[in-house]
């Protein structure tokens, strides 16, 4: 029996039924470091691009209408779902052999966070609210919140279930309906998603999901944002794709919702519990290899404590080891390893300390590696490594470190180490974030950040429900006055 014959199929999601291809078309799905064949995925064609979209449209008129305790009860079952041993053992399988994610990783993260997001998801659908406005007209004047329709969503590999969750949730809570492409690493896991809102009774039609395969991938995005029934695209990922993403959105004067990368630093004043933020900093350094927007790629520390520091991260971090079941596993591709060695070299070549790590990969495995001494220019500094890495810089003043936390591109997360709340409080506001957690690690899941806009300013945007509505403004004026015109009376 070939390779080919022994994996499974996994189909689109289109109007509630899975379905191959219309042309027939699929693409193997391997896990990346072991190149093993884990399925074969329907590779959506045009016309079934179209289907999808076409079939939202058709959903959103009923969806719209949805109370608020309709879509919570919806939301909630689907919260339950997610945790039964079929789907939890499904999803953390698939984070293991499409991707190649830890057992660890899928439990805690794909399965546990996305049954908090399902969870909250209910709540989100009361978020909906409008607005009673003075008029100078004496009119009684509204402003409603209306979802906008059919919403183009694109998430990534790393988080794959998660993130789909992360993507769909605020769209569908405001009342639109998705068309989701996957991505063609993880499309069996991301799929899940429609297999458990659907089970969970969600109409057919309201939540598409596409595959594509890699060489198509272009015009199929182009054609569905082109599609006159999408009204919005949100993805998350590189800001790389999200450029080119932006200027076929602009073609068609298309707003587009962005989450980028991240870059993020940990501030770690003079008063921090330094054995507490060491921990908090690997662990937040090295989670999933590494391969996380939110990992901790940066540390910024007062003078007064940074020997302690850097000698409880070295102690810590020093601990920990890569390879095949060990804490730290492998990075996505052995190209992706060389990368980060790469950019860790260049680093130590332009002046800076290494203080773990030892500038090799074994296949795809990376040790984490900790580096004094980078700055602003600094490809180590400026670039998100995307994996077990993280680089020190010394400061002597609150200001100094607040400037050097904000110098970059990236603003998606932070942590700040105080044990005084008031300086918390005062620190945080003048860190350039989408988030800062006090006294946490910087990729500490926060169950509030749907309602806080998680997203920051890395990127365009935010996944917040808002997002996804628009403003319609309703006049009514007084029962019986007559009609005022403003420009000319006849």
């Amino acid at each position: 029996m070939s390779e080919s014959q022994t994996v499974a199929f996994t189909p689109l999601l289109i109007g509630g039924k899975s379905k191959p291809a219309s042309n027939g078309k699929t693409f193997e799905v391997r896990t990346p470091s072991t190149n093993k064949l884990v399925s074969n995925a329907a590779s959506a064609s045009a016309a079934d691009c179209k289907e999808a979209v076409d079939s939202a449209g058709k959903a959103f008129t009923s969806w719209a209408k949805f109370t608020p305790a309709a879509k919570a009860v919806i939301f909630g079952k689907a919260s339950q779902l997610i945790s039964t041993p079929a789907y939890a053992q499904k999803i953390i399988r698939l984070n293991i052999e499409e991707p190649g994610l830890s057992e660890q990783w899928g439990t805690v993260i794909d399965v546990g966070v996305s049954q908090g997001l399902l969870a909250s998801a209910a709540d989100l659908a009361y978020q909906v609210k409008g607005e009673i406005l003075p008029s100078n007209l004496g009119n009684e004047a509204y402003v409603f919140k209306r979802p906008m329709g059919v919403i183009f969503v694109m998430s990534p590999w790393n988080v794959p279930l998660a993130l789909t969750f992360n993507s769909i949730l605020g769209p569908l809570a405001a009342g639109n309906t998705v068309v989701m492409k996957t991505s063609e690493i993880s499309p069996g896991c991301q799929l899940v998603a429609g297999e458990i809102l659907r089970e969970a009774g969600l109409p057919d039609g309201v939540f598409n999901v596409v595959h594509v395969a890699r060489e198509d991938v272009g015009p199929r995005v182009a054609e569905i944002i082109a599609h006159p029934l999408v009204r919005k695209i949100a993805f998350t990922g590189s800001d790389r794709i999200a450029k080119i993403l932006a200027a076929e959105a602009a073609k068609h004067l298309k707003p587009c919702v962005f989450e980028l990368g991240g870059k993020s630093p940990a501030v770690v004043l003079d008063d921090a519990n330094v054995p507490l933020a060491a921990r908090a900093i690997v662990s937040g350094a090295i989670v999933n290899s590494g391969q996380s927007c939110l990992s901790t790629e940066r540390v910024i520390v007062q003078k007064g404590v940074a020997a302690a520091l850097i000698q409880h991260i070295k102690a810590v971090a020093s601990e920990i080891k890569s390879g095949e079941g060990e804490k730290l596993g492998g990075l996505f591709t052995e190209t992706s390893a060389e990368t980060v060695i790469g950019m860790v070299r260049t680093a130590i070549e332009s002046g800076a300390e290494l203080i773990v790590g030892d500038l090799k990969r074994n296949g795809t495995f990376v040790q984490p590696h900790v580096v004094l001494g980078a700055k602003p220019g600094d490809l180590l500094w400026d670039r998100e490594t995307f994996g077990p890495v993280v680089t020190i810089a010394i400061v002597d003043t609150e200001d100094e470190a607040v400037d050097l936390a904000n110098a970059t591109t990236y603003s998606l997360g932070a942590s700040l180490w105080t044990n005084d709340v008031r300086k918390a409080v005062e620190v945080s506001q003048r860190i350039n974030s989408g988030r800062v957690l006090v006294n946490q690690s910087t990729v500490g899941n926060e169950a509030g950040f749907h309602a806080a806009a998680f997203g920051g300013t890395s990127g365009y945007g935010s996944f917040d429900v808002d997002s996804f509505l628009h403003s319609q403004l309703v006049s009514i004026p007084p029962a019986g006055s007559a009609p005022k015109f403003l420009v000319v009376d006849i």
